[in-house]
């Protein structure tokens, strides 16, 4: 465990279940990204509980990647983050998590707001909202939530959809970060003037445009190919498949055509295999690249190396990988499923098709390979959405919450004194 060398004293408490560990370093880097700006400007600590039950680790012994447990304290950039572990039973138990991850943290918490916590800031509604929420009115907190995509197929759940408008009602301030999300949660119950749209920002340090020959010979790539990437983890959601179902007739107008994809297991799962399967039943072995995971700080170097970037994803909130993509030149292509058509909001940047609609998918990056891109309005339009501008939203919108006195603890249940 690294030495803490953070000041004890705080202002408001991350609490999300899916933020970078040791155990999970890829997890939820769009959370910190986020929070930490705002940590220069407001200091906190973050919660992020990590589901457990007896027995676990046998099932380790046949799946090694399940549920990999991070220490009970990491200091990461000098701010604590902490893994308190919550009972999470496979199966019909699940649905009790939300009560389990409160009860696990509430003695956390409550050393925190000595600490001088004013605040909490929960992402996702469910689990971590609900929980977020249960624990600010045990401890006299205001709670925010942030709406990341999630809410979407949970609010199709006959069960979970009452406990979101319960957790959304019951929060002091609802973030989301795409307007379909917002509306979402105001037709789950949040109030109107509770709600604010926070997207995803980009750094543009970190992402920016490399030498393309020097990008495409780092990955073996031919000077004058054509190139699509993906990025992200290898689960049916992103649609890793539905872009190599299409590459057959792409590549009849495209002979050159190469396909990149970065990403590797999640909590989602992981259909390497299958991916792996249907590229050599398609007889694609030579023009699909499976990169594998890669830091952030890499990412610049496939992008870089591609001409256009698609993701034919079943559900999103607001894809950071989008902005990212851009800050490195290349329009985009992606479904018309949840915050995808705001990011990609105009004809300059890429171009949104129907999910499922293959027939739409072919065309649409036909087109894009096709076509002469205006790359430094790609780019403009990146850079206009730098994580400066979020950061200064998010701070306007904590500032009459953390101005407020807390209000005195309530009876928690009995468990959770102990």
């Amino acid at each position: 465990m690294a030495e803490d060398r953070t000041s004890d004293r705080i202002d408001l408490v991350v609490f999300s279940a899916l933020f970078p560990s040791a155990a999970r370093p890829g997890a939820g880097l769009f959370i910190r990204e986020r929070m930490f700006r705002v940590a220069q400007h407001r200091p906190l600590a973050v919660v992020s509980p990590q589901p457990w039950f007896p027995g676990q680790s046998l099932i380790r012994r046949l799946r090694p990647g399940y549920r990999p447990q991070a220490p009970a304290l990491e200091i990461q950039q000098g701010i604590r983050v902490y893994h308190p572990r919550y009972l999470s039973v496979p199966g019909l138990l699940r649905q009790f998590d939300g009560w389990s991850m409160a009860l696990a943290s509430v003695g956390l918490m409550r050393k925190l707001k000595r600490q001088g916590a004013q605040l909490i800031d929960a992402h996702f509604t469910y689990p971590d909202g609900e929980a977020a929420t249960r624990l600010g009115r045990w401890l006299g907190l205001p709670a925010t939530v942030t709406l990341r995509g999630t809410e979407a197929p949970h609010s199709r759940n006959p069960v979970l959809r009452p406990r979101l408008s319960r957790t959304l009602k019951s929060a002091a301030r609802v973030f989301s970060v795409s307007d379909s999300l917002r509306r979402l949660a105001i037709d789950l119950g949040a109030a109107v003037d509770k709600t604010e749209v926070v997207g995803n920002g980009i750094d543009t340090e970190r992402f920016q445009p490399v030498a393309r020959a020097a990008a495409r010979a780092r990955f073996g790539l031919p000077d004058d190919a054509k190139v699509l990437i993906s990025v992200g983890g290898l689960v049916e959601r992103k649609g890793m498949h539905r872009v190599i179902e299409v590459l057959p007739a792409l590549l009849e107008h495209h002979p050159d055509l190469h396909y990149l994809i970065v990403g590797g297991a999640s909590p989602e799962g992981d259909n390497r295999a299958e991916l792996t399967a249907q590229v050599a039943r398609l007889g694609l072995a030579d023009r699909v690249h499976f990169l594998g995971a890669l830091p952030p700080d890499e990412l610049k170097w496939p992008l870089s190396a591609s001409d256009v970037f698609v993701l034919a994803t079943r559900n999103e909130g607001w894809a950071n990988v989008f902005l990212e993509a851009m800050a490195c030149g290349l329009p985009v292509i992606s479904t018309d499923v949840g915050g995808n058509a705001e990011v990609v909001c105009r004809e300059e940047l890429g171009s949104i098709v129907p999910f499922g609609d293959s027939a739409a998918l072919q065309q649409a990056l036909d087109a894009a390979l096709g076509k002469g891109w205006d790359r430094a309005a790609i780019l403009d339009y990146a850079r206009d959405n730098h994580w400066d501008k979020r950061v200064a939203q998010l701070l306007r919108a904590y500032e009459p919450l953390l101005a407020i006195a807390p209000r005195p603890e309530r009876s928690a249940p009995a468990a959770a004194k102990r």
